[in-house]
C-alpha cells in the first residue's frame, strides 16, 4: 500500500471516529436532556421537601401522629424530623401530659416510625430531646462539657508543704498541681496604695471596688449611661495591667482607661466591655474578669471612663497592677464568647499584646514543675518548697454546667464531652440507641437519620485525653503553660498566645472529630445518617467547614425576615461543595412573631434567595405536632412559619411544594460553578468566612479551609480541583499575618503546578509548635512564593501560576481572562446559582426587587440553546432572542415581583437568534370577568362564615365586606362565575389572571382543574379547557387564620371558635385583605 493510500485510510478512519464521537455525544446529550426533563416534571422523591415535626410541651397523641404524616403524604412533603420539645411557661406555649419516656410516649413513637413506613415518609429523630444538642440526664458531670478551672497559693521556701489539694465539690476532678516560681507582684494589693475613689455618677459603695472582697460590689445607678470612675493612690504607681471583676449583672460599654501625666488627664488605653450576655452558652464563666495590658504608665490618678452603657454597668473589683497579665485571657481560653447570634469572620482575633521587658514578670516555661507526683491517693500534697517565693497552683475539671435546650424535665441534663467520642457512645445508647431497640426493625425502615441543630451549647477547653492529643499533634506538653489560663505570661506575651491559638485549634478540630465524626459513625452503624447544621449562634466553639465537613448531610438555615440566615446557608453550601457531599439542606422560612400572617407568596423572595446561596434540598420550619382535631388553628409557639394540617392554605400549600421540588431537583444536577475559594484562615472558633477583596457582581465562591487545601485539593488546567469536579479559578487569602508551615508549603506546592492566589504573604505562624523554627520556615517559603518573575505590578509567575498582591479582585480576574459568570444589566436586583452537568448549563435567577424589572443578562455560555423553565408552573419553553459573541450570550428577560426561573443551555444545539419573537412578551387582553360572582365560604374546619352563598356584586377584600362573618372569617370560599369567548384562537397560550391574593387559589374551568396561584404573576394556563361559548370558572381562594383571630379577640374566651396559644395580631388589630379582588382577566400570549 502506498503512502498516499495509507494517509486516506487513517484520515478516513479519524474522520469515522470523530463522527463516531460527535454521534454518541449527540445522543448522551438528548438522553440527558430527556432525564433532566422528566425529573424537572416529575420530581423524584429524593427531593421532597422535609420539615422539623417538633413534638412539644407533652401534647402528643398517636392519632394526631397519624393525621400528620397522612397529612404530610397528601401535600408532598418527604420526610419529617423528630424533636421533643420543652418549651418554657414564659414562652407561652400550653403543656399537655404525655410525659417523655412515658409508656404513651413511647406508643405515640412506634406509632410515627410505622405509619411513616407505611406512607413513605422519611424520619429523622433529634439526637437528644431539645433541639441543642446533645444531652440528657444520663449524662454525668465526668461525661459532661468540661474546663479547667484552679485554686492558688502562695508559699515561701524551705517549708514542707503539706496539704489537701482535692476539689470540695464531688461534682469537680482534680487533675494536677503546678508549682512555678512566683513572678513579681504576684501577690500585689492595691489597698496598701490607700486608693481613694470618687465618680461622676450615681455609684452605690463605690469602696466596695477596691476592698479586696470579691462577695461586695458597687452598681451604678439603673439607667446610667456614661460614668467616669477616680482612682486616686497615695503615692505614684507604675501599672502594666488593669483587670476588672464585673458584678453578676449583664452590661456592656465602651470603655477608655486614662493616667494623669504631666497635669493633665491622658487616655492610654481604649477597649470594649461586653459581658452583656450571661448565659452559659456563650462562656463557661458568664462574669469572667476582663484583662487589659499596658505598656507601663506611672502615675497616681487614674480613671475610668465608662460611654454608651447597655444595662446596669457595676463591678466587685477594679484592680490596677503592676503585674504583667495576658490581655483577655478569659476570651482566649473560650470562658467568654461571642454575646450574639451572629461572630463575624474577625471575631476571636486580637490584637499583638506588647512584651515586657522585665524577665521577673513572666514564668519560665522550663521552671514549670509538675507536682502530682507527690500527692497521695488521698489527695494529700507533701513537698519541700525550694528556695523563693512560689506559686501552688491547683487545677481541676468542672462541668460547664450547661443543659440541653430547651428539653422538658424528664429529658434535660448536662451536655456531653464534645471531645471524646467513647462518651457520646454512652450518650448514643442511652437515647437514640434505646429507640433502636424499643421499635422493632419492621416497624421504623424508613427511620433514616440522626440530627443534630444548630450548636447552642458553648465550649470546653479540656477532657481527659487532651494532654496526650494535644502532645501528639503539637509536640509539646501543655503543662507548663496552663498557668496562661489564670492571666499569667508564660515565656512571652507571643508564646502564651500561640498556647492558646493552639488549644483553641485544638478544641475546634475535636469538636469536629470526635463530637460530629463521632455522632456520625454511631448513627452509620445503625443504619442512620447524620444530619448536621455546621454552625451555631451561641458559643460555637468548632470550624464551620471541617465541622459540617464530619457529617454525612450539612445543612443551612434562614429565618424569613431578619439577618439569621445571611451567613449560615454560604457555610453549609461551601462546606457541601468542598467535602464532597451534593446536598445541601437549609431550615427553611424560621420566623420569630407573626403567627398565622405568613403564606407562600411571602416566603418565596426569601426561600429564591436561599437558593443562589447554594442550598438544594428544603427542609421546612415548622411542621407542630397536632394531637387533636378540636383546636384550631391549634398549637403553635413564637417561633416559626406554620407548615402544619391545621393551616388555612396547607392543602393548596402542595403547589408551593411543587415548586420546592422542582428548584431542589434541578439545583442538585451536576457541580456547582463557583469561581473563587476564599481561604477562612487557620483560626478558631470560625463561623464564617471573610470576602476580601470582595468579589465582584456576576461571580460566585466557596468558603475552603486549610484541611481541604491540604487533603482534598489538587491542580488541572490551572484550576484547583476537589475529587468530585468541583473547581475554582482562583484561591484569596485572608487579611492575616498568620500560617502554619505545611500550609504553606501546600499552597506553594498548588501554585507550582499552575494555581492563581490572591493575598497577602504571611510572616509567622500562629502556634506555639516547633517555634520559632516554624516562623523561620514561613519566611523562607513566603520569600520563595511571593518572590517569583514578576509579570506586572501585583503580579508574579511561580512555577506554573501566578501570585497576585496588592491589586484588586476585578483587575485578578481580567488578568486570568475570567468574564463574569452572569451579569445583568440591573445588578444585585437579579441573583442566580450556577450548577454545570455534562449535557447542560443550569441557570437559576430570582427577581430579589420588590417590583416588576426588564434587564438584559449576560452569561458565560456559548453556542448552547437558552430555555426558560419555570418550576412555578413546571412549564418550558424556548428563549428565541439572544445573542453570541466572544464566548458568551446575551439574553433580554423581563420578570415581575419576586418572579424566578431557570435558564437552562442545551450543550450541543444552537439554533439561530429569532428576531420577531420576544422572550417574555406582554400578554394581550381578551377579557375581564364581570360581576355576580357566586361566593361559597367552605366552614371548615370550624364554622363562622355564612352559610348559604353570597353574591359579590363587585370583586371587594372580605375585610372591607360589611357582614361581620365575612369580614371575620378565615379559610376558604368558592367564587363561581361564567364568561363567553365568542372564538378561542388555538395560537398562543391562554391565561386566567387573578390579580393579587393574599394567600392562594385553587382554579377550575368547565369543572377541569387547572392548577393554582400563589404568585406573580398570579395566572394559570387555560388553553386547553376554554372552549367557545360559555364557560363556568371556580376558584377557591384561602386566606390566613388573622381575620379569624381578630375577630375572635373581640369575643369573650368562651364564643370564640379559635383555640391557639401564641397569637401576635397586626398593630391596632388591623384585618388582613382577603379573598379574590381582582380584576380577573383572560389574556393570551404569543410565545
Amino acid at each position: 500500500m502506498n503512502e498516499l493510500n495509507k494517509y486516506t485510510l487513517r484520515t478516513g478512519l479519524i474522520l469515522l471516529i470523530s463522527l463516531f464521537g460527535v454521534f454518541n455525544l449527540a445522543a448522551q446529550f438528548k438522553a440527558e436532556n430527556s432525564t433532566l426533563s422528566k425529573g424537572f416534571l416529575t420530581p423524584p422523591d429524593s427531593v421532597r421537601p422535609y420539615v422539623y415535626w417538633y413534638w412539644i410541651n407533652d401534647h402528643i397523641s398517636p392519632a394526631g401522629v397519624v393525621k400528620d404524616l397522612e397529612a404530610m403524604k397528601k401535600v408532598g412533603i418527604g420526610g419529617a424530623f423528630i424533636g421533643n420539645i420543652g418549651l418554657s411557661k414564659e414562652e407561652g406555649t400550653s403543656f399537655g401530659d404525655v410525659k417523655l419516656f412515658s409508656d404513651q410516649w413511647w406508643k405515640a413513637t412506634e406509632v410515627a416510625m410505622e405509619t411513616a413506613t407505611k406512607n413513605g415518609i422519611t424520619l429523622g429523630m433529634f439526637n437528644s430531646p431539645g433541639w441543642s444538642q446533645s444531652g440528657g440526664p444520663w449524662i454525668k458531670p465526668t461525661s459532661s462539657m468540661r474546663y479547667i478551672t484552679s485554686s492558688r497559693l502562695m508559699v515561701k521556701g524551705g517549708q514542707q508543704l503539706d496539704m489537701n489539694v482535692m476539689p470540695a465539690n464531688t461534682d469537680t476532678s482534680y487533675l494536677f498541681t503546678l508549682a512555678v516560681p512566683a513572678p513579681d507582684y504576684a501577690d500585689f494589693d492595691l489597698k496598701s496604695y490607700q486608693p481613694q475613689l470618687t465618680a461622676d455618677a450615681n455609684i452605690n459603695n463605690i469602696s466596695n471596688l477596691t476592698d479586696g472582697n470579691f462577695a461586695t460590689s458597687s452598681m451604678l445607678s439603673s439607667g446610667v449611661k456614661s460614668c467616669s470612675i477616680n482612682i486616686k493612690l497615695k503615692k505614684a504607681l507604675t501599672i502594666r495591667s488593669l483587670v476588672l471583676h464585673p458584678a453578676e449583672v449583664p452590661f456592656s460599654a465602651d470603655a477608655l482607661l486614662q493616667a494623669m501625666r504631666n497635669g493633665k488627664m491622658e487616655t492610654i488605653k481604649t477597649f470594649n466591655i461586653n459581658r452583656i450576655n450571661p448565659s452559659k452558652q456563650v462562656g463557661f464563666i458568664p462574669y469572667a474578669p476582663l484583662t487589659i495590658a499596658l505598656d507601663p504608665v506611672n502615675s497616681n490618678e487614674f480613671r475610668i471612663v465608662l460611654q454608651h452603657i447597655e444595662g446596669q454597668a457595676g463591678f466587685k473589683e477594679i484592680d490596677l497592677s503592676p503585674a504583667a497579665y495576658l490581655e483577655r485571657y478569659m476570651e482566649k481560653q473560650l470562658a467568654k464568647m461571642y454575646a450574639t447570634p451572629l461572630p463575624l469572620w474577625p471575631e476571636y482575633q486580637w490584637q499583638t499584646q506588647g512584651e515586657t521587658k522585665d524577665a521577673q514578670l513572666i514564668i519560665d516555661p522550663k521552671k514549670v514543675i509538675n507536682l502530682k507526683s507527690f500527692v497521695n491517693q488521698q489527695g494529700q500534697l507533701n513537698w519541700k518548697v525550694p528556695a523563693g517565693k512560689w506559686l501552688i497552683l491547683n487545677y481541676y475539671l468542672a462541668t460547664t454546667g450547661v443543659t440541653n435546650s430547651p428539653a422538658s424535665p424528664e429529658g434535660k441534663g448536662l451536655e456531653v464531652d464534645k471531645m471524646d467520642h467513647k462518651k457520646l457512645a454512652s450518650h448514643f445508647d442511652s437515647f437514640i440507641g434505646k429507640v433502636l431497640t424499643r421499635i422493632p426493625e419492621e416497624k421504623r425502615k424508613t427511620f433514616k437519620y440522626l440530627v443534630a441543630d444548630s450548636y447552642e451549647m458553648g465550649s470546653q477547653n479540656w477532657t481527659d485525653s487532651l494532654q496526650r492529643t494535644f502532645k501528639l499533634i503539637y509536640g509539646y506538653d501543655p503543662l507548663p503553660w496552663l498557668p496562661v489560663l489564670t492571666g499569667n505570661i508564660v515565656g512571652s506575651a507571643d508564646q502564651s498566645d500561640r498556647f492558646l491559638w493552639d488549644l483553641r485549634r485544638l478544641v475546634a478540630d475535636l469538636v469536629a472529630t470526635e463530637y460530629v465524626g463521632g455522632l456520625k459513625k454511631l448513627g452509620n452503624k445503625a443504619g442512620l445518617k447524620l444530619w448536621l447544621e455546621n454552625y451555631g449562634h451561641w458559643g460555637f466553639p468548632s470550624e464551620f467547614l471541617k465541622y459540617g465537613g464530619a457529617s454525612d448531610e450539612v445543612a443551612g438555615e434562614f429565618w424569613n425576615e431578619g439577618e439569621l440566615g445571611n451567613i449560615e446557608n454560604k457555610s453549609a453550601s461551601s462546606a457541601a461543595h468542598i467535602y464532597g457531599k451534593n446536598r445541601v439542606w437549609a431550615e427553611s422560612f424560621t420566623a420569630g412573631g407573626g403567627a398565622y400572617s405568613r403564606y407562600p407568596a411571602l416566603l418565596k423572595k426569601r426561600g429564591d434567595w436561599s437558593f443562589t446561596e447554594g442550598v438544594n434540598q428544603t427542609l421546612l420550619h415548622l411542621y407542630v405536632h397536632q394531637p387533636d382535631e378540636s383546636n384550631y388553628p391549634g398549637l403553635n409557639a413564637w417561633f416559626s412559619t406554620e407548615f402544619n394540617r391545621k393551616n388555612t392554605w396547607f392543602y393548596q400549600g402542595a403547589a408551593f411544594i411543587d415548586y420546592l421540588r422542582r428548584c431542589n431537583y434541578l439545583l442538585q444536577q451536576g457541580t456547582p460553578v463557583n469561581d473563587v475559594a476564599y481561604f477562612i484562615g487557620e483560626d478558631a472558633p470560625k463561623m464564617t468566612g471573610i470576602r476580601n477583596p470582595e468579589l465582584p457582581e456576576g461571580y460566585s465562591y466557596d468558603y475552603i479551609n486549610a484541611d481541604v487545601i491540604l487533603n482534598r485539593i489538587t491542580v488541572r488546567n490551572r484550576k484547583l480541583l476537589l475529587p468530585d469536579g468541583v473547581q475554582y479559578s482562583l484561591l484569596v487569602l485572608p487579611p492575616l499575618k498568620t500560617m502554619r508551615p505545611a500550609l504553606l508549603e501546600k499552597i506553594g506546592s498548588l501554585v507550582k503546578d499552575g494555581a492563581v492566589v490572591l493575598g497577602k504573604a504571611p510572616e509567622r505562624s500562629p502556634s506555639l509548635q516547633d517555634y520559632p523554627e516554624a516562623d523561620k520556615r514561613i519566611r523562607t517559603l513566603a520569600q520563595n512564593l511571593w518572590g517569583g518573575t514578576i509579570l506586572k505590578k501585583g503580579i508574579r509567575k511561580y512555577g506554573n501560576g501566578l501570585v497576585m498582591e496588592g491589586i484588586s479582585m476585578q483587575e485578578a480576574l481580567d488578568y486570568i481572562g475570567l468574564a463574569p459568570d452572569l451579569k445583568s444589566s440591573v445588578g444585585n436586583k437579579i441573583l442566580y446559582t450556577h450548577r454545570s452537568t455534562e449535557a447542560n448549563e443550569l441557570y437559576f435567577m430570582t427577581n430579589q426587587s420588590d417590583g416588576d424589572v426588564e434587564f438584559s443578562a449576560v452569561f458565560r455560555v456559548a453556542n448552547a440553546q437558552p430555555y426558560w423553565w419555570d418550576p412555578a408552573t413546571g412549564t418550558k419553553r424556548d428563549l428565541p432572542v439572544f445573542s453570541n459573541a466572544d464566548g458568551k450570550t446575551s439574553i433580554s428577560f423581563r420578570l415581575e415581583t419576586n418572579q424566578s426561573g431557570f435558564v437552562v443551555f442545551n450543550k450541543g444545539e444552537s439554533k439561530k437568534n429569532s428576531g420577531i419573537r420576544e422572550n417574555f412578551p406582554v400578554g394581550r387582553h381578551l377579557l375581564t370577568l364581570s360581576a355576580p360572582w357566586e361566593v361559597s365560604f367552605l366552614n371548615s374546619p370550624i364554622s363562622g362564615g355564612p352559610e348559604k352563598p353570597i353574591v359579590f356584586n363587585e370583586l371587594i377584600s372580605w375585610s372591607d365586606h360589611r357582614d361581620e362573618r365575612i369580614k371575620n372569617f378565615s379559610g376558604s370560599a368558592v367564587y363561581k362565575s361564567t364568561f363567553s369567548l365568542k372564538k378561542v384562537d388555538r395560537e398562543g397560550t391562554i391565561f386566567l389572571n387573578t390579580g393579587h391574593i393574599n394567600g392562594m387559589a385553587r382554579i377550575k374551568i368547565n369543572g377541569q382543574d387547572v392548577g393554582s396561584v400563589w404568585t406573580a404573576p398570579w395566572q394559570v394556563d387555560v388553553s386547553k379547557v376554554i372552549k367557545e361559548g360559555k364557560n363556568n370558572v371556580e376558584i377557591e381562594v384561602v386566606n390566613t387564620w388573622i381575620n379569624r383571630l381578630i375577630g375572635d379577640s373581640k369575643l369573650d374566651a368562651k364564643d370564640r371558635l379559635t383555640r391557639t396559644d401564641v397569637i401576635n395580631l397586626p398593630a391596632h388589630n388591623k384585618y388582613e385583605r382577603s379573598g379574590l379582588t381582582g380584576p380577573v382577566n383572560v389574556i393570551k400570549v404569543q410565545y
